[in-house]
């Protein structure tokens, strides 16, 4: 029996470790909604190459602090930054 490698459009997939970004997201963002130490509710979540992207608005710079901490915290997450206001 023969194998060929897998190909998309002629080209090999590019190599990739970690787990797929949509994961990544949807991981954090169930992480921040059951915590009752920070109202996400305004809290948008993206993600690439492992790198999460805190952006929105949380009710102070205690709460910008936790929710960098608890996207850490993630499994997977190599990175959080956060862009994220206070008010």
């Amino acid at each position: 029996m023969i194998f060929k490698e897998g190909t998309f459009h002629g080209e090999l997939p590019e190599h990739f470790d970690g787990p797929h970004p949509a994961l990544l997201e949807a991981a954090v963002a169930d992480a921040l909604s059951v915590t009752a130490t920070v109202d996400a509710s305004d809290v948008a979540v993206t993600c690439e190459n492992g790198i999460v992207f805190l952006t929105g608005r949380v009710g102070s710079p205690e709460e910008i602090e936790r929710a960098v901490a608890i996207a850490r915290s993630v499994p997977g997450v190599t990175a959080v930054e956060a862009r994220l206001s206070a008010g």
